[in-house]
C-alpha cells in the first residue's frame, strides 16, 4: 500500500517518515519536496499537479487550504483519504463531498513534530484495511491514537490551543524585563511555554486563532481578574482551582 502526502511542511515531514509503507510527497514548492525526498528513505517527490493515484492520500496542508485540497486530490486516492490539518468538521464534511465510496479519516496530532510522538485525535468517518494500516503504523512509531468526533475535537481546540495559545502569547506580550535571580516557578514555567509556542510559525498560530474561537474567553476572563477585590478575588482563585 503506498500513500501520497501532499504538503512538505512540518506535519508532513513527521508523517512521511511516521508511516511504514513506500511515500510520495508533493508540495507546491517542488523544491521543498525534493529536500524532503532527499532526507527520508523510501519516500520520493513527485509534482503537485501528479495524475498519479495512490491507495492513501493525507493532506498536510494548513487549516485555510485543507477543504480546497480534498476536491483538488480526491482523484488520486483510490482507497482512501486522510488529513492531518488540525480542524475535522470541515475536511470531514469536505471528504463526504468528494469521497463518497472510499474510506475517510482526519488525524490530528496533538504535538509538533520534533515532541513526537504524542497523542493523535481520531475521527474515523469511515474507517477501512487502508486508513487501519495507517493507524497500526501511527501505534507502531509509539504514538497514541485515540478516537473522538469532529464536534468534541473543535470544541477541545477552543480550550487547548486558541484559549492556551491566547493565554501564553498575552502574558509574553504584558511582561517586563526583569533579572532572571526574581523568576518564580510559575514565571518560569511560563517562560518555557512562550518559548515553546514562539518557535513555531506565525502563519500556523494565525489559522488557529482564526478558526476557533476560545481567545476572548481568555481576555474576559483576565478582565475578571484584573477588575476583582477583596472576595471577588478569592473566589476567582477558588474557581480556577475547581477548574469550574
Amino acid at each position: 500500500m503506498d500513500l501520497l502526502v501532499v504538503g512538505a511542511g512540518e506535519m508532513g515531514r513527521w508523517i512521511a517518515r511516521t508511516v511504514d509503507r513506500p511515500v510520495a510527497v508533493a508540495d507546491v514548492d517542488p523544491a521543498v519536496a525534493e529536500r524532503v525526498a532527499a532526507t527520508l528513505d523510501g519516500v520520493r517527490a513527485v509534482p503537485a499537479d501528479t495524475t498519479e493515484t495512490f491507495d492513501v492520500v493525507c493532506l498536510a496542508v494548513p487549516i485555510s487550504a485543507v477543504e480546497a485540497a480534498v476536491e483538488r486530490y480526491a482523484p488520486r486516492a483510490e482507497r482512501a483519504m486522510c488529513d492531518v490539518s488540525g480542524v475535522m468538521a470541515g475536511p470531514i464534511e469536505a471528504m463526504r463531498a468528494a469521497l463518497p465510496d472510499r474510506e475517510r479519516v482526519s488525524l490530528h496530532p496533538l504535538f509538533a513534530a520534533a515532541n513526537a510522538p504524542g497523542n493523535v485525535a481520531v475521527v474515523a468517518d469511515a474507517p477501512g484495511p487502508a486508513t487501519d494500516a495507517v493507524r497500526a503504523d501511527l501505534r507502531a512509531a509509539g504514538n497514541h491514537p485515540f478516537e473522538t468526533t469532529a464536534a468534541e475535537h473543535d470544541a477541545a481546540m477552543e480550550t487547548v490551543q486558541a484559549g492556551a495559545h491566547t493565554a501564553v502569547l498575552a502574558y509574553a506580550l504584558a511582561a517586563a524585563e526583569v533579572r532572571e535571580e526574581f523568576a518564580t516557578p510559575v514565571s518560569a514555567t511560563m517562560d518555557d511555554l512562550v518559548e515553546t509556542v514562539t518557535g513555531g510559525t506565525p502563519r500556523v498560530y494565525r489559522e488557529i486563532q482564526e478558526t476557533f474561537d476560545g481567545a476572548e474567553r481568555v481576555a474576559a476572563a483576565a478582565r475578571r481578574i484584573a477588575e476583582a477585590d477583596g472576595e471577588a478575588f478569592d473566589a476567582l482563585y477558588r474557581e480556577a482551582g475547581n477548574g469550574e
